[in-house]
């Protein structure tokens, strides 16, 4: 058996071998007499005596990291001529862990057991210099989105399809949310966690059931045709009220499934004559083809359900009790339009073009499940225009986005 290491082979030397001897180096003996006793070179002893060090010296004993002595293995190993495969096995590790780390360290007819070792211990070392410390010029970019209230996967997702090339000027979300609840400090953390759609001081998950009283007639959404669950057919809405303080106020938010694209409407009252009347004006400006559905909660403000679907021939689509996820873009929705319209405050002062001004700040935001695309976009493909959809036109609420890095438009509405 021979392995490779630089230009010259020599026989290996096996490892209960390196073992034995680097139990001998440990007790004192001499490096001549551990040469001579074990038959190898003085060289090779010393070698094994400095590739033991630095074992010994590691940062961290995870079993999940590769140790030194299975590192020499591959080393010895690729010298043998074995397949990856052949090596994981051995090692009782996967495949796919021997491959990175051939890959990682120069490949097969370069790999050295005692580099890689080196290079894994200055990786493993901590504290690291984040990204975002390390490039400015990202950061930046970063804060001006966040100030635009772009959220942290709409600015990766957006950076990577921007910078295609440039790895410096790209960053996962995670690390942003790091940066904003983990690095951040004084008055630009709080400024900037507060543009986010939670505000929270840190980062947690919750849950939240509703429960609602029964409609007569109520169609359930598994009636809904099969098309509109794989949301490849526009036409199919979602639908909703945000209401506001003690349930004096509200505001109707629809979304279409295809394209996530964002309609609000302004209510005087809740009845249910009030809200299916504010429902048809706001689907008329839409062609028939794009409103093909709506699906809604068992909110009693849709009672009349029967003949909102006699006058505009939109039938309407019930959830079932306590599963908000079957509408999950207008919940997904609700949620971004809390940072416009907060809980607790009083819905009615906002009028029909401030509603407009705000759907069209959502529309114009690129969305992960849109492969970064903006909702606006995609509508203007289904309505045939060349560019993003404009007021007056056939759909009724502007969707040109504000530019990142410009005052925030929700502090002036």
């Amino acid at each position: 058996m021979v392995w490779r290491g630089g230009n010259r082979a020599r026989p290996a030397v096996g490892l209960v071998v390196r073992r034995r001897v680097a139990e001998r180096l440990r007790e004192g003996v001499r490096v001549v007499e551990v040469a001579a006793r074990f038959g190898i070179s003085v060289r090779t002893v010393e070698r094994i005596r400095d590739e033991d060090a630095l074992a010994r010296g590691r940062v961290g004993q995870s079993g999940f990291r590769l140790s030194f002595l299975e590192r020499v293995q591959i080393q010895v190993r690729c010298g043998a001529g074995e397949s990856i495969r052949q090596i994981a096995r051995a090692l009782e590790r996967c495949a796919s862990t021997v491959s990175r780390e051939l890959a990682r360290n120069g490949g097969r007819e370069r790999y050295h057991a005692v580099r890689a070792e080196a290079r894994a211990q200055e990786r493993a070392r901590r504290p690291k210099v984040s990204k975002v410390d390390r490039l400015p010029g990202l950061w930046a970019e970063v804060v001006a989105r966040l100030r635009a209230r772009w959220s942290p996967e709409q600015i990766a997702g957006t950076l990577r399809r921007e910078y295609p090339d440039d790895p410096e000027m790209q960053i996962s979300h995670e690390s942003i949310y790091r940066a904003l609840y983990v690095q951040s400090r004084g008055v630009l953390r709080r400024e900037l966690t507060a543009l986010l759609r939670t505000r929270r001081s840190a980062r947690k998950t919750r849950g939240r059931a509703e429960l609602r009283g029964r409609i007569v007639g109520m169609v359930p959404i598994a009636e809904r045709p099969p098309e509109a669950d794989d949301r490849r057919v526009p036409g199919h809405w979602e639908g909703d009220l945000i209401v506001g303080a003690r349930g004096a106020s509200a505001v109707v938010t629809l979304v279409e499934r295809h394209t996530r694209y964002v309609l609000l409407a302004a209510l005087q009252d809740k009845t249910t004559e009030h809200v299916i009347g504010v429902l048809q004006d706001r689907i008329r400006h839409l062609p028939a083809h794009l409103v093909k559905s709506l699906a809604w909660d068992q909110g009693r403000e849709l009672a009349a359900h029967a003949r909102f679907t006699e006058q505009t021939g939109v039938p309407v689509y019930f959830c079932d009790p306590h599963s908000p996820w079957q509408r999950g873009s207008n919940e997904n929705t609700n949620g971004l339009l809390r940072d416009y319209l907060p809980k607790g405050t009083d819905l009615s002062v906002h009028d029909q073009a401030t509603l407009d001004a705000i759907a069209a700040e959502l529309n114009g935001r690129p969305r992960k499940t849109l492969g970064w695309d903006k909702p606006a976009e995609r509508m203007a493909v289904l309505l045939g225009e060349p560019g993003p959809v404009r007021s007056g036109r056939t759909a009724p609420i502007a969707a040109t986005p504000r530019p990142p890095g410009s005052a925030p438009r929700r502090r002036a509405l």
